[in-house]
């Protein structure tokens, strides 16, 4: 299970990264951040069931 909170972090980021690069180069897309911060819930969701 570690390996997978792992993996959901790197991508929440990369997600993080993309959505501010696409909001930068072609403003800004209320879907895409909506759609991260679904993304980022769910990875602090598994961090908490992880360490319980």
């Amino acid at each position: 299970m570690p390996g997978s909170t792992k993996t959901m972090g790197v991508l929440t980021v990369g997600a993080l990264v993309a959505v501010t690069a696409y909001t930068v180069a072609l403003g800004s897309n209320g879907w895409l951040w909506f759609g991260w911060v679904v993304l980022g819930m769910a990875t602090l969701g598994m961090l908490a069931t992880r360490n319980t």
